[in-house]
């Protein structure tokens, strides 16, 4: 079995010394996509593991770990799943899925086998993979972009028209922790999550996907009055703990997946900051 990177927590009051290399040693993932691989990175942010599946010349098998001392991957955990590719298809325990770009699949505790696959090899699949602990089975559950729930939020008066949609949560696909969905911002629109929230009961990971390759996301994190940023290219991820906001605002329009595990499945359980106290 492989050894895994493992991402420590850190404290409030440490971050506020940190300087820009220590910021993205300790938060940002920007190695995950590799050909042919699945890459996780382990957090103690409430267990999650953050990972990358890029089938390109052939399909890829979800291994196991050394570090989670279980027999397979899903023994003790559940695992979402949003393509953000091209058109792919996913195997789980001799059943198939086929998954176009922005579809999700979760699959739940006690599943065995995992295999990703690209439909075409020219047009790859990207398979964006967040794992939590999980308590309970709950059923394997495709859904599609377009059967899941949608909504836009902003205006482009305040550059942040964007659509939010969302996957697995309390009124979605059923899970023991694990929420996820994804943000669209629309053409002339770049600012996420503004005004910002933290949510002292979940941590939090975004992971940033069609950026252009000369262009960027300013990731703004840390306490309120405490803000840091990280630059952050196409097909990262960074983790955001519970005590941090997660907002951020690009060079161009972009899109974004989030991901929280912890105490709840309450979408809109947060406390929200005012414009006006970030610091």
């Amino acid at each position: 079995m492989e050894d895994i990177k493992v991402l420590h927590a850190v404290h409030p009051d440490d971050f506020k010394s940190y300087g820009t290399e220590k910021i993205r040693e300790r938060f940002l993932l920007a190695d995950l996509k590799a050909e042919n691989k699945v890459n996780f990175v382990y957090t103690h942010y409430d267990r999650m593991m953050v990972g990358l599946a890029y089938p390109v010349a052939e399909g890829v098998e979800l291994g196991n770990y050394a570090h989670l001392r279980s027999e397979y991957f899903l023994e003790r955990r559940e695992l979402g799943v949003i393509n953000v590719g091209g058109a792919g298809r996913i195997e789980a325990d001799g059943t198939s899925y086929n998954l176009d770009k922005l579809d999700a699949l979760y699959l739940g505790k006690g599943t065995e086998k995992v295999r990703f696959e690209s439909i075409d090899a020219a047009h790859p699949a990207v398979y964006y993979l967040l794992s939590t602990p999980a308590h309970k089975t709950y059923e394997t559950t495709l859904l599609a972009r377009a059967d899941a729930f949608s909504a836009v939020l902003g205006s482009l008066d305040t550059a942040n028209e964007r659509r939010i949609i969302r996957y697995i949560h309390k009124d979605g696909i059923q899970s023991c922790q694990l929420v996820m969905g994804l943000t669209i911002l629309a053409n002339g629109s770049v600012w996420n999550t503004m005004p910002a929230h933290v949510h002292d009961r979940r941590m939090e990971a975004y992971f940033y996907f069609d950026v252009e390759e000369d262009q960027r996301v300013f990731h703004l994190m840390g306490e309120a009055q405490e803000t840091r940023h990280i630059l952050i290219a196409n097909h990262q991820a960074v983790v955001s703990p519970p005590w941090s906001i997660h907002s951020g605002s690009g060079t161009k329009n972009y899109s974004f997946i989030w991901g929280m595990g912890g105490e709840n499945l309450d979408y809109a359980d947060m406390d929200p900051v005012a414009i006006q106290d970030i610091r």
